[in-house]
């Protein structure tokens, strides 16, 4: 299968689905911890799916393509510290904990293997079709 909209990529759906998870989690956080533990981890899980929507529309260009990947990574890693601080103030179950750790271990593979083969991704010559 052809994937034609960086919406049809796993890594991008998988984002989506735990960045939703972390926002719906972050519902329940104490009100004094809105503007600190509540918007970094909402930013940072965000910013994993920005960044793989950023990277797809810079395909025609492998080193941008790359960039924006790995942008995507440490986002994904900052999510798990956010988690891991949830976690020690008792805002998350270890169950809730360890599941999104998987998930944000999940992208990073994913991200890790497409940032491995960029020639299987990005396209050297755009295609202009003008109407």
């Amino acid at each position: 299968m052809k994937v034609r909209d960086f919406r049809e990529l796993n890594v991008y759906e998988l984002a989506r689905a735990s960045g939703m998870k972390v926002f719906e989690l972050t519902k329940a956080f104490p009100r004094d911890e809105r503007f600190s533990l509540t918007d970094q981890i909402r930013r940072s899980s965000r910013s994993i799916r920005a960044n793989i929507a950023e990277a797809w529309r810079k395909r025609r260009y492998p080193a941008a393509f790359l960039n924006k990947l790995s942008d995507a990574d440490p986002e994904a890693a900052e999510t798990t510290v956010w988690l891991d601080v949830a976690l020690e103030c008792g805002y998350i179950s270890d169950q809730t904990h360890q599941e999104l750790l998987d998930a944000y271990d999940h992208i990073c593979a994913q991200l890790t293997k497409i940032s491995s083969a960029p020639e299987q991704w990005c396209n050297p010559k755009p295609r202009v079709e003008f109407q």
